[in-house]
């Protein structure tokens, strides 16, 4: 049977799961602005001492390690759909993303590096700034409303999908620590257990969560940044066939994601910002906003994604790579550029990873921030 044959009715109903995302995501970047802006009140108020109080050491380790994973699940299951019958699933789809992307994500890591040289310490955080915060963009792209075409927000959303996936890889490769070959060995052995479960067709969404708490222990004992395994999970859940004991009418990707959604928009990502985006202002002036990781994460977020994108996509279509969508002018690429420079969650994700010293996570939180 032909690929288009056999993934017809996941097609037919994408184009409704694409505006029901985009709505969610709405929700949930104007829930996150709201949590980052309560987290920064706390800590530059009186309720700084029951906000450190909350958020310790071992409580934000418990949501970066361990919720994250979930939300790094909904990630990989979102970038599987798309690959297979989204908008990244024909190759004139996925290039003008995919180059968007690629270009949002090397030049905002140049300008950190230039930001940084000399510092061989701070250049650690090189790929910070080269995140893009899918809920705050589109969050911001819905505020004007009706003047912002449907195909261009599929389009910053198909950019921040492959963002996503390029963050992931550079997680996995470079933001690793303390390797465990034993426990490696172990979670290979889940993953190859995961493929032949669904190459015999197993369709039982409970059965794939039991098998991927497991791939996320041995994942986190390995040295593999843990949030990994949700990844990994995404992969080989099955995105054709009916889902057992479930929603009939979805497969068991869809139906999986379609009930991830709102815990991690309205839940997890909420709770991620509180214990992630409290900023104390005290102490700081003028000279803070010249300091090293600051000045690299701000002009890396602001100019390099909107020369990246920008210079990418312009490139790509001049040289005939591929066209930009119906009814998207250049005024409106370039606006996007400007928003996919919002790099919140992953951006924090990220620099939480690159650096251990207290000030220098303030100093990132504060560079995402501004």
């Amino acid at each position: 049977m032909p690929l288009r044959q056999l993934f017809k009715p996941a097609a037919a109903s994408f184009s409704a799961m694409v505006r029901h995302f985009i709505q969610t995501e709405t929700a949930g970047g104007t829930l996150l602005v709201l949590a980052a802006l309560f987290a920064m009140l706390c800590v530059n108020t009186p309720l700084a001492g029951l906000y450190n109080a909350v958020f310790t050491d071992g409580i934000v380790h418990i949501i970066n390690d361990g919720l994250m994973a979930v939300f790094f699940l909904l990630v990989g299951l979102e970038i599987k759909r798309e690959y297979v019958v989204g908008e990244l699933s024909s190759r004139d789809r996925a290039i003008l993303p995919a180059v968007a992307a690629v270009g949002g994500m090397v030049v905002p890591a140049i300008i950190f590096v230039i930001a940084t040289w000399g510092h061989w310490h701070l250049m650690r955080g090189w790929a910070i700034p080269s995140a893009t915060d899918i809920a705050f963009t589109l969050g911001v792209l819905a505020l004007l409303g009706a003047r912002v075409p449907l195909a261009l927000k599929v389009m910053v959303t198909a950019i921040a999908v492959i963002d996503d996936l390029g963050a992931i890889l550079v997680i996995a490769l470079f933001y690793s620590h303390g390797f465990d070959f034993g426990a490696f060995c172990g979670a290979v052995a889940t993953v190859i257990g995961l493929y032949y479960m669904n190459k015999f067709g197993v369709k039982s969404i409970p059965v794939y969560l039991i098998v991927g708490l497991f791939l996320w222990l041995m994942v986190l004992h390995s040295g593999i940044h843990a949030t990994i395994a949700g990844v990994l999970l995404a992969m080989f859940i099955p995105l054709k066939g009916k889902s057992f004991g479930g929603d009939h009418h979805h497969s068991p990707l869809e139906e999986l994601e379609h009930r991830l959604h709102p815990y991690v928009t309205y839940w997890i990502l909420p709770v991620f910002a509180l214990a992630n985006a409290g900023v104390s202002l005290w102490g700081m002036g003028p000279d803070t906003l010249s300091d090293p990781v600051v000045t690299g994460i701000m002009l890396g977020l602001f100019l390099g994604k909107q020369i990246g994108i920008f210079g990418a996509v312009v490139a790509a279509v001049r040289c005939g790579y591929c066209r930009l969508p119906d009814g998207v002018n250049w005024v409106q690429v370039y606006g996007a550029a400007i928003l996919c420079g919002i790099g919140f969650t992953m951006s924090l994700f990220i620099g939480g990873l690159a650096y251990h010293s207290i000030d220098l996570q303030t100093e990132v939180r504060l560079g995402v921030i501004l």
